[in-house]
């Protein structure tokens, strides 16, 4: 089928990099955990910035669950420390 449409190439809008940041650093931070109890505390941090990602994005069920993530990860580091 023929269409006059242009191709359509990859549009990242902010938000998405931002997302997209905040996602890749939890799953750093996630694997690394084991090394420092700071990068629990990291993870913690990414988990938040989930969650703010999740929420302006209008995808509140998964902002949630990162606030829960946050708030799990933050009492295991306050923990391990």
């Amino acid at each position: 089928m023929i269409t006059d449409r242009e191709p359509q190439y990859w549009n990242v809008t902010p938000l998405t990099a931002f997302g997209l940041f905040a996602v890749t650093a939890g799953l750093v931070c996630y694997a690394l955990e084991k090394r420092s109890p700071w990068f629990t505390l990291a993870f913690a941090f990414s988990c938040a910035l989930g969650a703010v990602y999740g929420f302006l994005q209008g995808a509140w069920p998964f902002g949630f669950v990162e606030i829960v993530w946050t708030l799990v990860a933050f009492r295991k580091w306050l923990m391990e420390k």
